[in-house]
């Protein structure tokens, strides 16, 4: 009669499925805003964190509200280089250096 394909008994049980109780959470960049637009947002890069099921570390940075008086807390991807503490810049007049984000029309070849 032979075994059951290994394909099949992935719906039976929960050997096969991810474990993502002890995931950290989505990592998105900041939605662009005015502020990014035409000019630049500075965030402060507050921890590294590793995220199990990620090979990539993680960072949480924080940027002031521009429209609220509250803080923004948004998960990246490290980048090699980056540390806690480092200030990021996020916006088409941001320079070009390690952590800061950029339109890629504004980066030079």
């Amino acid at each position: 009669m032979g075994r059951v394909i290994r394909g099949s008994r992935k719906g039976k049980s929960l050997i096969f499925t991810a474990k993502t109780r002890l995931r950290k959470g989505a990592v998105k960049l900041r939605a662009v805003d005015y502020a990014e637009r035409h000019g630049y947002i500075k965030g402060l890069v507050r921890q590294i964190i590793h995220d199990p099921g990620r090979g990539a570390p993680m960072c949480e940075v924080v940027f002031r509200d521009p429209y609220r008086y509250k803080l923004k807390k948004e998960r990246w991807i490290a980048v090699e280089g980056l540390h806690t503490g480092q200030f990021v810049y996020c916006g088409t007049k941001a320079q070009l250096t390690v952590g800061n984000v950029l339109p890629i029309g504004k980066m030079p070849e």
